[in-house]
C-alpha cells in the first residue's frame, strides 16, 4: 500500500517508491497532514507547513498514487464512455478528446460501443457500472432514450455529450447554430437550389442541424423542396444513396449541406457517379471538419465542431458534486470554407437541367 512503513517499495522499473511516510518523515509532519497538502483535489495550502511538505516532496521524487488513493475514497478513478461506434470517426475523436481531459484530472477512461441500439447501450451502462467506474459520458443517447433518466433516477454521476435528452446535464455544440452557417454560406454564394441530408432524427445532433438549415432557408425566403430535405443515418453509404437520388433526379439541387462529414463524403462519390465536380457543379458543405475534410481531392468545406472544449465541459457536468444552474452547455462551431463550396459559378453551371430549382417566397 501507499502509506505503509514497511519494506520499501519498487516500481516496475526497479526503482525506490517514495511513499508518504517518507515525505512526512522527512517534513517532520503526519502522513494524514501530507496526503491533505498533496490532494491535488483541492485547493492548495499556503502555510509554510504546506510549502515545506511540497518542497520535502519534490525533493524526494514522491508521486501521488492515484490509483491507491481512489481505492481509499471506495473510487477506481476510471469513467466509462459510451459511443455508438469508434469506426466513426467523429466518435474516434469525440473519445480521444474526453481521455486527454480526464487524463489532465487524473481519471482513465473506458470506452464501450453500443452500435445506436439502446437495448446494447443499456447492457454497456450496466456492465460498466459493475466495474466501478466513477460517472459515465454517454456520446450515444437519442432524443428518446432511458438510459440518462435512469442514471439520473440511480443518482449515477454522468454527462451527455454531442447529443443531449435536453434534460439530464449536457455538453454538446450549438448544432442549430451549425446548420444555419452551413446553409447561409450557400445562400450567400448564390444557391437556392439546396438540399440538406439531416441524418437519423433520433439524434439531437440531426435535429438541431436541420432546424438550424430551415432558419436559414425562410429568412433568406426560399421554399424548401420536400424531396431535397432527406433523413438518412451518419454513414458514407447513405450519404452516396441520397446523393445519387438528388443528382439523377429532373431537376438536382445545385448545392448540398450534409449533415456530417460522413454524408458529405458519400456525396463526392454520387457527383463522381453523376459526372458533376464538387466545387464547380454542385457546392457541398459537411459538419464536424474530421482531418480527412481537408485532404480531400477538393478540400470540404465544413462546420468545425470543438471536440475539447465539450470534452472538458463534460468532465466539469460529470464531476459536479451539487446540480448546475445550465446543465445543457452548448459549444459554438465554426464554419471552415473550402473549395468544396465553390462560387456563384456553381448556380450556372448547372444551366437548363436546374432551372426548375429556385424557389421563392413572394
Amino acid at each position: 500500500m501507499e502509506a505503509n512503513g514497511s519494506a520499501p517499495q519498487r516500481a516496475r522499473d526497479g526503482k525506490h517508491v517514495v511513499t508518504l511516510r517518507e515525505v512526512a518523515d522527512a517534513a517532520g509532519v503526519s502522513t494524514s497532514t501530507v496526503s491533505r497538502v498533496l490532494d491535488d483535489r483541492v485547493p492548495p495550502s499556503r502555510s509554510a507547513t504546506a510549502e515545506r511538505v511540497r518542497a520535502v516532496a519534490d525533493q524526494l521524487g514522491y508521486r501521488r498514487n492515484t490509483f491507491a488513493s481512489s481505492l481509499r475514497r471506495g473510487q477506481t478513478a476510471t469513467i466509462g464512455v459510451l459511443v455508438p461506434r469508434l469506426s466513426d470517426t467523429v466518435m474516434a475523436l469525440m473519445y480521444e478528446a474526453i481521455s486527454r481531459a480526464a487524463t489532465r484530472l487524473g481519471y482513465f477512461t473506458v470506452v464501450a460501443t453500443t452500435g445506436d441500439n439502446p437495448a446494447d447501450e443499456s447492457d454497456a451502462a450496466r456492465t460498466l457500472l459493475a466495474r466501478n467506474v466513477d460517472g459515465l459520458i454517454v456520446a450515444s443517447s437519442r432524443r428518446d432514450d432511458p438510459l440518462p433518466r435512469e442514471l439520473r433516477e440511480r443518482g449515477v454521476p454522468h454527462a451527455l455529450v454531442l447529443r443531449t435528452d435536453g434534460i439530464s446535464p449536457s455538453s454538446v455544440g450549438d448544432d442549430e447554430a451549425g446548420g444555419y452557417l452551413a446553409t447561409r454560406h450557400l445562400i450567400d454564394l448564390g444557391h437556392t437550389g439546396i438540399a440538406v441530408l439531416s441524418g437519423p432524427l433520433f439524434a439531437s445532433t440531426a435535429v438541431g442541424r436541420l432546424a438550424g438549415a430551415r432558419k436559414a432557408l425562410r429568412e433568406a425566403g426560399i421554399e424548401e423542396v420536400p424531396e431535397w430535405i432527406v433523413e438518412t443515418t451518419f454513414g458514407i453509404e447513405d450519404g452516396e444513396e441520397a446523393g445519387n437520388r438528388l443528382f439523377r433526379s429532373t431537376s438536382r439541387p445545385t448545392a448540398v449541406f450534409a449533415a456530417n462529414d460522413n454524408l458529405a463524403l458519400g456525396v463526392v462519390a454520387a457527383a463522381h457517379r453523376c459526372s458533376l465536380t464538387v466545387g464547380d457543379d454542385v457546392a457541398l458543405v459537411g459538419y464536424n471538419d474530421i482531418p480527412l475534410s481537408q485532404r480531400l481531392p477538393v478540400p470540404l468545406t465544413s462546420v468545425r465542431t470543438p471536440f475539447d472544449q465539450i470534452a472538458a465541459t463534460a468532465l466539469d457536468l460529470m464531476l459536479a458534486t451539487t446540480p448546475v444552474d445550465d446543465p445543457i452547455r452548448r459549444a459554438m462551431p465554426t464554419l471552415i470554407p473550402r473549395r468544396s463550396s465553390g462560387s456563384h459559378r456553381a448556380t450556372i453551371a448547372a444551366g437548363p437541367q436546374a432551372a426548375g430549382n429556385v424557389h421563392h417566397r413572394e
